[in-house]
């Protein structure tokens, strides 16, 4: 998945625990786990609001995109030149 969840990170520089942290945000340590490890499919914008108060943080800083690398997917800089028609017609 191209969103990486970095709260390990977060965690580690608070030098809080899991459980703690589960605790002061109002979620169960097993959601928190699967959010922590990337294995949620959403996350409510409550419970990301309440994760960055209680770690003093951005959500930028929980929250990452990485590009997924796959083989035979043309790079952004192979498709800039790829093709003259890209966009609406006529532009």
């Amino acid at each position: 998945m191209p969103i990486v969840v970095d709260i390990d990170v977060m965690l580690a520089r608070r030098k809080m625990s899991v459980g703690e942290l589960a605790d002061r945000v109002g979620i169960t340590p097993a959601n928190l786990a699967v959010l922590k490890n990337g294995r949620a499919k959403a996350v409510r914008f409550s419970t990301l609001a309440a994760l960055c108060e209680v770690l003093m943080c951005q959500p930028g800083d929980l929250l990452r995109w990485e590009a997924e690398e796959a083989e035979g997917t043309v790079g952004a800089e192979d498709a800039a030149g790829a093709d003259e028609t890209v966009g609406a017609p006529g532009e």
